[in-house]
């Protein structure tokens, strides 16, 4: 199985080659890539070393599979070549995923969509990623009406950039800004840019692909983002108002089955979900469970994950897991 990292010097492409080695991914061959700049540089990979490689020549090496987190300029002009010669892309950038012909997947939820003509697969936003594995089942069960999401994000989400300044403001040193602001004790309503409706990108990431996703569009989403001094972990106040009547016991039972899910919620040890736990880990951390007693049929939950992992590079990887377990490539 030959495999392309596509943005391998890049935060998330550090993170698959991570993932790929400690899931003990099947990778005969592997060619990393990235932009001109970067040509030439050596990484390393399970002690052995690579030579990182340009877009085109990854291309004439026809891999079977590209891992893509190098940008959705690049996953636009890109994918549809190394897709031409064959091989199955599967993107983790916004460019292909609100695309009526492209599958948006949570292996959890929706892999049995995917077919061997899929050739460029979107992975999704990484705050849509954790919520909607928690929310499967819960809209299974009983029918999600709407949702009132709050973000409280990380700064790695935006990238290393972002991590230096916030760096930099703690130890008093000034330098590059990635925010229009101060990051270091301080909060950020402002995830991505602003559109013209005055909801940031982002935000509106958290409507669009959890209907895409969920595939129900009746669903009622509004969401607030924010930026947080955290360095690894996005947090989500999520209340979720259903069709039909509910148990919290049976919403707890229901979390705990569920793969990918660990529910932690014993408010007589002040067990909750943090990103100080989530970072590192690949499940979606769930607690905070309670009914909302202001109005009927209506959930409170938060919802904690490692964004780089499960909200970016895991999920990428356990994609491209799911298409060599089923033949599809």
């Amino acid at each position: 199985m030959k495999i392309a990292v596509v943005g391998a010097t890049g935060m998330v492409g550090n993170v698959m080659l991570e993932i790929l080695g400690e899931r003990n991914f099947p990778v005969t061959e592997l060619l990393l890539v990235a932009s001109e700049r970067s040509v030439g540089k050596k990484m390393n990979y399970k002690d052995k070393e690579y030579t990182v490689i340009g877009l085109q020549d990854a291309i004439d090496q026809k891999p079977d599979i590209a891992l893509f987190s190098a940008g959705g300029g690049t996953s636009l002009e890109w994918a549809p070549k190394f897709a031409a010669a064959g091989t199955t892309v599967v993107d983790n950038s916004s460019a292909w995923r609100m695309d009526p012909n492209k599958k948006l997947v949570v292996p959890e939820i929706n892999a049995g969509e995917l077919t061997a003509e899929d050739k460029i697969i979107a992975n999704p936003n990484c705050s849509t990623i954790q919520m909607v594995v928690a929310l499967a089942p819960l809209h299974k069960k009983y029918g999600i009406k709407r949702l009132v999401i709050s973000t409280y994000q990380s700064i790695s989400g935006t990238g290393v950039k972002a991590v230096q300044q916030l760096e930099n403001e703690y130890q008093g040193i000034k330098g590059e800004m990635a925010y229009p602001y101060p990051i270091h004790r301080n909060a950020l309503p402002h995830c991505d840019v602003f559109e013209d409706n005055g909801y940031t990108k982002e935000e509106m990431k958290l409507v669009n692909e959890t209907r895409k996703i969920l595939n129900d569009d009746s669903i009622a989403v509004t969401a607030t983002a924010v930026r947080i001094p955290v360095a690894g972990g996005h947090s989500e106040s999520i209340n979720i108002e259903f069709e039909n009547e509910f148990d919290v016991s049976q919403v707890r039972r229901l979390l705990h089955e569920t793969d990918g899910v660990v529910v932690q919620d014993n408010l007589d040890t002040n067990t909750y979900p943090m990103p100080i736990y989530a970072h590192g880990k690949d499940d979606v951390f769930v607690g905070r469970i309670r009914r909302d007693e202001s109005q009927p049929n209506t959930l409170n939950m938060w919802v904690v994950s490692d964004n780089l992992r499960k909200g970016a590079a895991t999920n990428t990887v356990q994609i491209a897991e799911y298409l060599i377990e089923q033949d599809l490539v």
